[in-house]
C-alpha cells in the first residue's frame, strides 16, 4: 500500500492506494476516513459531449453510471462553457456535469433521482 497527498481545489486529501498484481484480489474499497469520517468528495469536469447533430445541438453525456443528484438547468435556460448543468451521483461521489459549450439548453433528458447508464444523453444544447 503506497500513500499520496492529493490536493484539490486548494485542499489537501491524504489517500492510500493498493496496488492489484495479477492473481490477487483487490482489498474492498474504503468508504471512510481512518479518523471515521465520510471521504466522499465533490469532483468536477467537463462531460464530453457524444456529437453535433445536424441542427448543431452537443449531446451532453453520463460520464459513467449514476443517479441524477441535483439539476441546475431547466429547458429555455442559456448557459456557458463550463456552467453545472447537473449533479451525478457515482461510488458516493456527487461529480458536477458542466457545459461543453455556451448555448441555450433545448432537452434536459432526465430527472432527479434517475438512474443513468455510461453514455446515455443527459442535457441537449445548441
Amino acid at each position: 500500500m503506497r500513500k499520496f497527498l492529493i490536493t484539490v481545489n486548494e485542499k489537501q486529501y491524504e489517500v492510500e492506494v493498493d496496488e492489484i498484481k495479477s492473481g490477487k484480489n483487490p482489498k474492498p474499497p474504503l468508504t471512510s476516513g481512518s479518523n471515521g469520517k465520510d471521504v466522499s468528495k465533490v469532483v468536477t469536469g467537463t462531460a464530453a459531449p457524444a456529437a453535433s447533430s445536424a441542427s448543431g445541438s452537443v449531446k451532453v453525456n453520463a460520464p459513467m453510471p449514476g443517479s441524477i443528484y441535483k439539476i441546475n438547468v431547466n429547458k429555455g435556460d442559456l448557459v456557458t462553457k463550463g456552467q453545472s448543468l447537473l449533479i451525478l451521483e457515482a461510488m458516493k461521489m456527487e461529480n458536477e456535469i458542466k457545459s461543453p459549450k455556451d448555448g441555450k439548453v433545448v432537452n434536459v433528458l432526465v430527472a432527479k433521482g434517475q438512474s443513468v447508464n455510461i453514455g446515455q444523453t443527459l442535457v441537449e444544447i445548441v
